[in-house]
């Protein structure tokens, strides 16, 4: 699912600015049955004649017109014109202009508004199927209505980039069909005419807005309020909007409201530290209450601060921080950082008071891992760099960006935050106002520490889908690997040099693409890049004599520093159930320690993971104990997987067999 955005582009906001040379799509409607709708808009100051214009629509993921409509009549200028499904509702055919029936899109599917074969706006994009939708901080094209941000006159002219909603559109609820023909409400009064009153005048305050419930008791009213603004994320890589909070001075002294508040609005600049009035709507957005839809505003005074309020981790219970959304905060304490998974991709980490464990690492599958896990819920907040992006050129966590040379580990302690709190993405946030600092108490080493360095040292490693295209320099992009020449040289450089870091002398694979053992396969290409990289010794491979090892597209392997161990079995695995799907097949090899005749089984195994949990049944589903999806199957993988090796696969009865692998429990 797409979840971040990329950055509008400079020529899409210079031309918000000045008056748009052609049609454009404001209002998209994608409802419940035949509920479907597209509303054009003409902002070029002259009627255009649609007779050239067309809507094509691309079914799932196909870069080939599924459907066409030719558009017929004149459009007025500064005029909205809709072009609905045939058997939709009646209201959205009394407010039609033409009327289309046949194979209509769906959420998933890719829109195209073009003039003579020149594309002039899209929705979704052209040779992607995203799943059931394309979706993006709360913005979904399935089952909603869709509405062209304020200013945005000028369409996607590029149907192939990545489309993230959010970008440009405001969601409406499934079957709202209250402004179609209307493009975008052209025709309510405008702003100067909303009575804002004076600065210092009579306003709602915001803990009136939040209430003491999670849901604001004032949804769906027009308010007037006045308050500071202590935060600013107005950019379009941004949340398009600000935080603002009461003065001190009007606190209503209620524990259980919040004093701050998000404001959606990218149009009216503010900076840190205004005093504004302003008239919004009270609005749920995803489980965080919000204005949206500002009608006017006023910048009071400038400078103004609040005091941050004070909290802690762990929190008392899950709703604990709702009394503080929207608000600035002040977390004093020494925070650890327990997961950077989204750092790198959504400028997202997870800090907590102390280390966090996954659940059955330290507890028992049942009540003690669940223990654990509601433990870990309430110690954690999510620190998030405000930024909509996703995998963003830069990321300013640890400052001054991270990369390569600079990275932050888990084990990360980080002294004190300040910043603004949210809901977003069923989960609480905050923005930091203030810089971070990072103390790195948990130091990654340049190789590996052994305690005690025996005379053979194995490792297992995860290349991550390692694809090489042909073999021979095209092929790209993979199936499930790089996307270009120039991906797979930095993955395979990485790859290779954390290999020879290790300085091991057998190595168990993960995710080798699955294409054989020969001259250009994956596994000889980094093979040869090891020989050609490393210093002393050779490197070599197993060579398990098939095409493929099982039906899926990767598949585990094994190397080896011939000058240190040889092969002394026959090379072995299976594919039986339940190696057949899911869990994949388990790779085996006898090996003879040259420095001193010892032998060892060597096993790697991949077993199924916790995810796509929709299709399992039976005992793998998730259980609740901590042990996620297809844990049943996990189990029956390991009993198999004993009784294989108990037979001797490689044809040595050797009682030292080591097994390693993504056990994925």
């Amino acid at each position: 699912m797409l979840t971040k955005l990329s950055l509008v582009t400079a020529a899409v906001l210079a031309a918000t600015t000045a008056i748009a040379e052609d049609i454009y799509i404001s209002e998209y409607v994608e409802g419940s049955s035949y509920n479907k709708a597209i509303e054009l808009h003409n902002p070029s100051g002259a009627a255009i004649d649609l007779s050239q214009y067309q809507l094509e629509f691309y079914f799932n993921g196909n870069t080939s017109v599924g459907y066409s409509i030719a558009l017929e009549g004149t459009l007025a200028s500064d005029a909205a014109y809709v072009v609905a499904h045939g058997s939709s509702a009646q209201a959205i055919l009394d407010v039609a202009n033409q009327v289309k029936s046949g194979s209509w899109y769906n959420g998933d599917d890719a829109i195209v508004l073009s003039k003579n074969g020149e594309v002039l706006d899209s929705i979704g994009q052209v040779g992607v199927d995203p799943g059931s939708s394309w979706d993006s901080n709360g913005v979904t094209t399935k089952d909603r209505t869709l509405r062209r941000i304020s200013g945005i006159i000028s369409g996607d002219s590029n149907p192939f980039d990545d489309f993230y909603p959010d970008v440009e559109w405001q969601v409406f609820d499934k079957d709202n069909f209250d402004d179609l023909g209307n493009q975008n409400g052209s025709d309510d009064d405008d702003n100067n005419s909303v009575d804002l009153g004076l600065c210092s005048d009579a306003a709602t305050l915001l803990s009136a807005v939040q209430g003491s419930t999670d849901e604001s008791p004032l949804k769906g009213d027009t308010v007037i309020v006045e308050a500071i603004v202590t935060a600013d994320l107005q950019e379009s890589d941004e949340l398009k909007g600000y935080f603002l909070q009461e003065e001190d001075a009007d606190n209503d002294s209620d524990a259980n409201t919040s004093e701050g508040i998000f404001v959606y609005d990218s149009t009216n600049v503010v900076n840190v530290g205004d005093q504004v009035r302003l008239v919004a709507e009270v609005q749920e957005y995803y489980g965080a209450t919000q204005l949206g839809s500002v009608e006017a505003l006023e910048v009071c005074a400038s400078g103004a601060s609040v005091t941050p309020a004070s909290i802690s981790l762990p929190v008392d219970s899950a709703s604990a921080l709702e009394s503080v959304e929207g608000m600035l905060v002040n977390i004093p304490q020494t925070l650890t950082v327990s997961d950077n998974y989204s750092l790198s991709r959504y400028g997202e980490i997870i800090v907590s008071n102390g280390r966090l464990y996954n659940p059955t690492q330290i507890a028992t599958p049942g009540d003690a891992a669940n223990a654990v896990a509601a433990a870990n819920a309430l110690n954690q907040i999510t620190i998030d760099d405000g930024s909509t992006q996703q995998n963003p050129d830069a990321i300013p966590y640890p400052a001054p960006e991270l990369s390569a040379a600079n990275t932050l580990r888990a084990g990360t302690e980080i002294e004190g935050v300040t910043g603004v709190v949210t809901y977003g993405f069923s989960k609480y946030r905050i923005h930091p106002t203030e810089a971070l600092t990072f103390v790195d108490t948990n130091p990654r080493s340049e190789n590996p520490q052994y305690s005690y360095e025996g005379e053979l040292r194995v490792a297992s490693y995860n290349v991550l889908n390692y694809f090489n295209g042909d073999g021979q320099g095209a092929g790209f992009p993979t199936s499930r690997g790089a996307d270009s020449m120039e991906e797979f040289v930095r993955q395979r450089d990485k790859t290779i040099a954390a290999i020879l870091a290790m300085d091991v002398h057998i190595v168990g694979l993960l995710e080798v693409e699955n294409d054989g053992f020969g001259e250009f396969s994956a596994i000889q290409d980094l093979v040869s890049g090891l020989n050609d990289s490393a210093s002393e010794g050779e490197w070599a491979f197993v060579d398990f004599n098939a095409d493929n090892i099982g039906t899926d597209q990767i598949t585990s392997a094994i190397i080896y520093r011939k000058d240190m161990v040889e092969e002394a079995g026959t090379a072995a695995h299976t594919t039986e159930v339940p190696f057949d799907y899911g869990n994949r097949a388990p790779v085996a090899q006898t090996f003879k320690d040259l420095s001193n005749n010892d032998e060892l089984t060597f096993v790697v195994t991949h077993l199924r993971s916790k995810g796509s949990c929709s299709s399992a049944e039976g005992d793998d589903q998730d259980l609740g104990d901590g042990q996620g999806c297809w844990n049943a199957t996990r189990v029956l993988a390991v009993n198999e997987l004993m009784s294989w090796l108990a037979g001797n696969p490689t044809g040595k009865a050797e009682s030292d067999i080591m097994i390693l692998g993504d056990i994925n429990a």
